[in-house]
């Protein structure tokens, strides 16, 4: 099914169809493979923090299965210490681009910087890796996939420093702006508004383009839950346990802190965007949020919505036809973004 697309001055409207038989099933998968993080007991999550560390490589292995990465890709683990702190990730790409070396600057080439999901507590560079091979599969470019600090045992703003370290770590291995395309899913999606804003901030330049997937505006989830109230049933978040889980990650940290819910402003230089998110999710008002903060502040961005389609379905391209398409939409993308 062929996606809504919100044009520069418009935001899709949501729709609540199931999708194909294969999209179902995948839904009926992930609630299942994430129902021991995810699950709730009444509206109680049914671990406790401590917990997650010893759950989290079970699940994240349930994922990467079902996240196929491409025949022939290659991949570079990265673990380097920095002036203020440490860059972890790894490079993906085919194996036969660079003479089978990580890209370089000196290519002149572009390059992807993922930033993953899920919720600042589960998943890795590792649980991502189909996703991010298929993006810049038979493009001619490479991609650095960024491992940062998760909770229980780190809490916010870490995430978001590690995403801005490792953004200002390849313009140091000598990457211009220009040849950086930020993607990022979920978790990811906020970190990458984080990056824009922490850029402008301290004069940093900015990225050439950003394509979001199912990205999260509200870590406090205050909108994702409001949208689950009226109505919204998401095949996998629980939006309130989902709440109560991200507090392990936010700690004490104040609702009202700048780079919670991070504002876009008219004096950004912002990068030309695509956000697709699905249907059926309760994060769908974040990543129309984000649309139209992007709108307001001058930005272009695209919008679309995936009929029937829920959180980050763009991973799973075995159970759901739409994940494919979404992906070829998502490839042009940045196909006309490069150098």
């Amino acid at each position: 099914m062929p996606p809504i697309t919100a044009s520069n001055t418009e935001v899709a409207s949501g729709l609540q169809a199931d999708g194909s038989r294969r999209a179902r099933a995948l839904n009926a998968y992930v609630w299942r493979a994430t129902r021991p993080i995810m699950g709730v007991l009444g509206s109680v999550p049914v671990i406790g923090p401590a917990a997650i560390p010893l759950m989290r490589p079970a699940l994240n292995a349930s994922l990467s299965a079902t996240s196929p990465v491409p025949r022939g890709t290659k991949t570079t683990v990265v673990k380097q210490r920095v002036d203020d702190g440490q860059v972890r990730g790894e490079w993906t790409h085919e194996a036969q681009q660079f003479g089978g070396a990580i890209p370089s600057p000196s290519s002149g080439r572009s390059i992807l910087y993922y930033l993953h999901g899920s919720g600042y507590l589960v998943c890795s560079a590792r649980t991502h890796r189909g996703l991010v091979a298929r993006l810049v599969r038979r493009s001619g470019i490479g991609a650095f996939s960024l491992d940062y600090r998760l909770g229980p045992e780190h809490q916010f703003p870490s995430g978001g420093d590690d995403a801005i370290r490792g953004y200002r770590w390849l313009l140091d291995q000598g990457f211009s702006a220009d040849q950086i395309i930020v993607g990022g899913d979920s978790a990811g999606g906020h970190l990458a508004q984080d990056l824009l804003a922490a850029n402008h901030r301290d004069g940093v330049p900015q990225p050439r383009a950003m394509v979001l997937f199912s990205p999260l505006y509200d870590p406090v989830f205050d909108v994702a839950c409001a949208l689950e109230r009226s109505g919204v049933h998401d095949p996998f978040i629980h939006a309130a346990s989902a709440q109560r889980l991200m507090g392990c990650y936010r700690g004490d940290a104040s609702p009202d802190d700048p780079r919670m819910r991070v504002a876009l402003t008219p004096d950004m230089d912002l990068p030309d965007t695509l956000i697709q998110y699905g249907s059926r999710e309760v994060m769908a008002d974040d990543a129309r949020t984000i649309h139209q903060n992007l709108l307001d502040a001058g930005g272009t961005s695209t919008l679309q919505e995936w009929p029937g389609q829920g959180h980050v379905f763009q991973m799973f391209p075995y159970f759901s036809p739409d994940s494919r398409v979404a992906m070829r939409e998502a490839k042009d993308f940045i196909g006309r973004h490069l150098l």
